[in-house]
């Protein structure tokens, strides 16, 4: 469960890194900064993007890719029912959708003005 929590945070904030630049300028002007710093985060923005993909790849991974071992169960009458990743799966699709938000930000902040 730490795993799938810690992949989908590092994928949401790769992905809040990368709309950074679009983001950043409505950020600063509300909190009284000036906006051209945030001009300089557009050159990192396939760094983060990458940096997005990887950390929701080792959360889906974690989730779904990852066999069930006689470690992870315990004893063996434990291993006879799966057990149930309800929780990490909604954990993971929440973290994938905010992430797709945040990076499509300056896609469709258009709309906003």
């Amino acid at each position: 469960m730490r795993s799938t929590i810690l992949a989908g945070l590092a994928g949401v904030a790769a992905a809040f890194g990368a709309a950074l630049c679009c983001i950043g300028p409505i950020l600063f002007v509300t909190l009284g900064v000036g906006a051209g710093l945030a001009s300089t985060f557009e050159p990192l923005r396939p760094l983060f993007t990458a940096l997005t993909i990887l950390g929701l790849g080792v959360g889906f991974y974690t989730v779904y890719g990852r066999p069930e071992t006689a470690e992870s169960c315990g004893d063996a009458e434990a291993c006879a029912r799966p057990r149930s990743r309800r929780r990490e799966k909604i954990v993971l699709w929440s973290a994938a959708v905010l992430a797709t938000l945040f990076w499509s930000f300056n896609y469709w902040s258009i709309l906003l003005i």
